[in-house]
């Protein structure tokens, strides 16, 4: 071996004259040459190096530039899933040089494939002033009472959001609206819309939403609990069309979108569509969302 490859010693790290790298540079190399923000790591053991959220927020994996990098031989990289929810300190990734040595020229092609992307980082949430439009006569006539206010107000009080107040309103699409540029001219970043969301005659909210003029990105989403789900944004503010699932599961669409919502990604349509596969709930008995299937991409 030491004929082949003409080993020797500097500074203490092992290099060949054959452009052979140790695995231990190799894997301080993968790791500067993919990891982004908000990201700590362990110490390196045997060529591999775990990489730590270093605050709350969510993860975000470059997917198409993972798999290339993992068609390379002698080098790996495993992380969480896009778009997981994580909290300071959790584990979301680890890369590794396979063999001892490892060429020189293998790294190189993956310097080539991610060059200045990063294949892992945490995007931190930011929190948003929410106004919450919720509809419906009976609740309106208080024949019934608003169940979907304490929910919302709850899930996003989590993420620091500010609930700056609560509308309830009547199956009157004109009334709806007009709730719903109040909350917007008042400075709400983000408007929660509940109730009205089927396709009931005297179901108002959506075609409400249409008529602020706000562009809608999708009625309807391939996400169980969710399918009745409806986005659209008002310039900059997203506007959330929340179905009645949402009172009675823990996990819906409202939570994967939420997440995301609170980064400022502008969500598409493909987006929302790509959730189809692995967008079914299997309404566990005990929920463990997100470190579960459901609506993994």
């Amino acid at each position: 071996m030491y004929e082949i490859y003409k080993v020797f010693i500097k500074n203490y790290r092992v290099y060949t004259s054959e452009g052979m790298i140790h695995e231990n540079d190799g894997a301080i190399f993968l790791k500067n040459l993919t990891a982004g923000k908000n990201l700590e790591f362990s110490e390196i053991k045997e060529g591999k190096i775990d990489f730590i959220a270093s605050i709350d927020g969510l993860l975000k994996i470059d997917v198409n530039t993972l798999f290339e990098l993992n068609c390379i031989d002698d080098i790996m990289m495993a992380t969480l899933h896009n778009n997981f929810e994580v909290k300071k300190g959790l584990k979301v990734a680890g890369t590794r040089v396979i063999p001892l040595l490892v060429e020189e020229s293998k790294l190189n092609e993956a310097k080539k494939i991610v060059g200045d992307k990063k294949i892992v980082e945490i995007v931190p949430f930011k929190p948003k002033k929410v106004g919450i439009v919720t509809t419906g006569n009976e609740i309106y006539h208080k024949r019934i009472v608003d169940k979907f206010g304490p929910v919302i107000e709850e899930k996003v009080s989590k993420y620091g959001c500010e609930v700056i107040g609560q509308v309830i309103c009547p199956d009157d699409k004109d009334v709806i609206k007009d709730s719903i540029l109040s909350f917007i001219n008042q400075g709400a970043e983000l408007i929660c819309c509940t109730g009205g969301m089927s396709v009931d005659p005297d179901d108002v909210t959506p075609t409400a939403i249409k008529e602020t003029n706000a562009k809608l990105v999708t009625y309807g989403s391939p996400i169980l609990p969710g399918a009745m789900f409806l986005l659209a944004y008002y310039n900059n503010v997203p506007i959330m069309g929340i179905p009645g699932c949402a009172m009675y599961h823990k996990t819906t669409v409202f939570d994967v979108i939420l997440s995301r919502i609170l980064i400022d990604e502008k969500i598409t349509k493909k987006d929302i569509a790509a959730y189809g596969h692995g967008g079914l709930c299997m309404n566990c008995e005990i929920c463990t969302y997100p470190a579960c299937n459901f609506t993994k991409i």
